[in-house]
């Protein structure tokens, strides 16, 4: 078992770790006890009835979160021609193509979202084992490889986030800060959740979501009662 600090201790003491809360109530629990210095990350972790071993049962996407992440998000973009001056007048950070890559293979990350047009994939697929790793290949579906560049980059910029089953059927993602008011971090919530539900693979069976969890970074995980997931 984890150690953790004293406050975090004290914070699992002043609730039920084992029982189960509506989404306004445990979102403002979490809120409440969410005391750092600094503004902490609000995150939802969703354990699905999927086996990650199963092609037919992968699920990965984006959604744009309606109140955004509280984060600002640093957007490369890999395009040539008219494409770069779209990117740009975009509000893309940075804007290239060979000598980016270039960048990259000397050990440079400064970037959180890498977008791409799909003539520069194959630029792009140079550097996909250093890119891969760290979450940040671009790919059409998380909607990173298009010619749509000014979509792309506004969603980003707007507060879209990827999603993804990952090895414990378990999908992570954050929904907002705590200085978010609960409702723009329920209606957060209730957006991602809602995605996770639209694309539910037809290989699953059983009830669809285990159970769902939301937590601060410095806090205890407060459990939501996955029977009225959408508020319902």
């Amino acid at each position: 078992m984890p150690k953790h600090g004293k406050k975090y201790n004290d914070i699992a003491k002043s609730y039920d770790l084992t029982k189960i809360y509506e989404v306004e109530e445990a979102i403002s629990l979490v809120k409440k006890n969410a005391k750092a210095k600094f503004d902490e990350t609000i995150e939802v972790a969703v354990r699905l009835n999927l086996d990650p071993r199963q092609s037919d049962q992968q699920i990965r996407g984006a959604v744009v979160l309606p109140n955004g992440t509280g984060v600002t998000r640093r957007v490369l973009v890999f395009a040539k021609g008219d494409k770069v001056k779209e990117a740009e007048a975009a509000g893309a950070d940075f804007v290239g193509s060979e000598e980016l890559v270039t960048k990259i293979q000397g050990g440079w990350f400064d970037f959180d979202v890498a977008i791409a047009t799909p003539d520069m994939m194959g630029v792009v697929g140079k550097i996909g084992r250093l890119l891969g790793p760290k979450g940040l290949m671009p790919n059409p579906k998380t909607g990173t490889v298009t010619m749509d560049v000014t979509k792309a980059v506004a969603e980003v910029k707007a507060g879209k986030i990827e999603y993804r089953l990952d090895k414990a059927a378990n999908v992570h993602a954050r929904i907002g800060k705590a200085s978010f008011a609960t409702e723009k971090l329920v209606e957060n919530y209730l957006t991602l959740v809602d995605t996770l539900i639209k694309v539910k693979p037809a290989a699953a069976k059983g009830q669809y979501i285990k159970n769902i969890s939301v937590t601060s970074t410095m806090s205890p995980a407060v459990r939501i009662n996955v029977l009225k997931p959408l508020g319902k």
